[in-house]
């Protein structure tokens, strides 16, 4: 579990600061199991409307606010770091992103209504500053790295990245700008959002969390401190060339391939050889990602030999289902964990236990479900009825989290109200 050791309360961030992103997260990923019912198989077309909807729901609306979440309560375990102010930071993150986020799938469902794409910019742009500026210009400051904090500190800059990218694509879109590198900085926005921001703060994370949650042996050294440095200078050196390579992007893409396969092979293997031999759902959790990043980047290595229209939308199910399984497996970490913290260190010797929050049965069924839903996406690659399907459970998926957050604050306040502390004047 985390190392308590490294962390009071201090300079942990309140525990609605997290949940709050957990919360918004979860209800972004009920609305995109909704929209299936409308796009259906349409979002397996990277062309469509329905695909860059259904796939900024899960990048922004899901992925984003987990991540984020991550980073509040993970920054003082990993990095030590206390962010200032931590609640209104939150809140001018949370608020205005959860604003643009929604204003921007609108635009893209009303393509003429040019003006969104710029409302939709000015909102996600100024949260997105407002909430990577602190945490990058900590990590800065800090005199002694782990290959965890090093890690995240190039994932939030390739962030910025991928925001600036961003807003080019949108104030072209709404003819602001003339727009006349946009499939460049298009290719290159979406190579930075997936390989450079989720795929590097997931691996950059792992570093501390697979030892320190499974006690497996450390990463080799190699790995753990050139890795993240290198997927990013990749991205950036690929993303300046392609305008004089047009090309560049296939040799890019074999090096990435090849460099996330070691990966996920190297973690698959570090899961192997825990010195815990008890396995929750978390660990297969992992396996589910790392195998699916396996399969994903496989995939992408034979379309650079054989043409097969299926291969594509097959590897980003994959790819989305390596996200997902990560960040599902560190929310049942985290989740349980906050709540028993923050109500030990104030004292409640009722706490409950983190097993009595989350129960590890209620997490393997979550396991259960996020399986079932992985099959239909793939299933309906081949029968598009299952699109349907897959739709009902990913709302049942992203439900089943809303009740776990809903009821660890419900426990969380019942404590606080009801709860008895110790009496620190009596035991003197």
């Amino acid at each position: 579990m985390f190392n308590q050791s490294g962390l009071s309360l201090d300079q942990a961030p309140p525990i609605t600061v997290v949940f709050k992103f957990f919360f918004v997260g979860t209800l972004f990923g009920i609305m995109a199991g909704m929209s299936l019912f409308f796009y259906q198989t349409k979002i397996f077309d990277p062309s469509t409307l329905a695909a860059l909807s259904f796939t900024h729901l899960l990048t922004l609306g899901v992925m984003l606010n987990f991540m984020f979440a991550a980073l509040f309560q993970m920054l003082p375990v990993i990095a030590g770091i206390k962010l200032s102010s931590p609640t209104q930071k939150s809140k001018l993150l949370l608020y205005p992103m959860t604003l643009g986020i929604l204003i921007l799938i609108l635009a893209f469902n009303n393509p003429s209504v040019a003006w969104l794409y710029t409302l939709a910019a000015l909102f996600i742009g100024f949260a997105l500053f407002i909430g990577i500026t602190p945490m990058i210009t900590n990590l800065l400051k800090l005199s002694h790295h782990t290959s965890s904090s090093k890690g995240m500190t190039v994932a939030l800059f390739s962030l910025l990245f991928v925001v600036v990218f961003a807003l080019y694509l949108l104030l072209s879109l709404s003819g602001i700008l003339e727009g006349t590198y946009y499939m460049n900085i298009k290719t290159a926005h979406y190579s930075f959002a997936l390989f450079a921001w989720v795929a590097l703060l997931i691996i950059s994370i792992s570093f501390q969390v697979i030892e320190m949650f499974y006690v497996t042996p450390a990463y080799p050294t190699l790995v753990s401190k050139y890795l993240p440095l290198t997927l990013f200078i990749l991205l950036l050196l690929s993303t300046l060339l392609q305008f004089i390579i047009p090309n560049v992007w296939l040799v890019s893409n074999v090096l990435l391939s090849l460099l996330l396969i070691s990966y996920a092979l190297l973690t698959l293997k570090r899961l192997t050889q825990r010195k815990r031999p008890l396995t929750d759902a978390t660990v297969w959790f992992w396996r589910v990602g790392l195998s699916a990043l396996f399969i994903s980047m496989l995939i992408v290595l034979l379309e650079e030999i054989i043409d097969i229209p299926i291969l594509s939308p097959l590897s980003y199910i994959l790819f989305a289902t390596f996200a997902l399984s990560i960040v599902f497996a560190m929310f049942y970490k985290i989740i349980p964990f906050l709540t028993w913290f923050h109500l030990n260190s104030q004292g409640y010797f009722t706490a409950p236990m983190m097993h009595e929050i989350i129960h590890p049965k209620t997490a393997k069924k979550h396991l259960y479900i996020h399986l079932a839903t992985i099959v239909t996406f793939i299933l309906s690659l081949f029968v598009n009825v299952f699109i349907l399907l897959a739709g009902l459970l990913m709302i049942l998926s992203f439900s089943w989290m809303t009740y776990q957050i809903i009821h660890a604050d419900k426990l969380y306040k019942e404590t606080q109200k009801n709860g008895e502390k110790f009496d620190m004047g009596s035991m003197g």
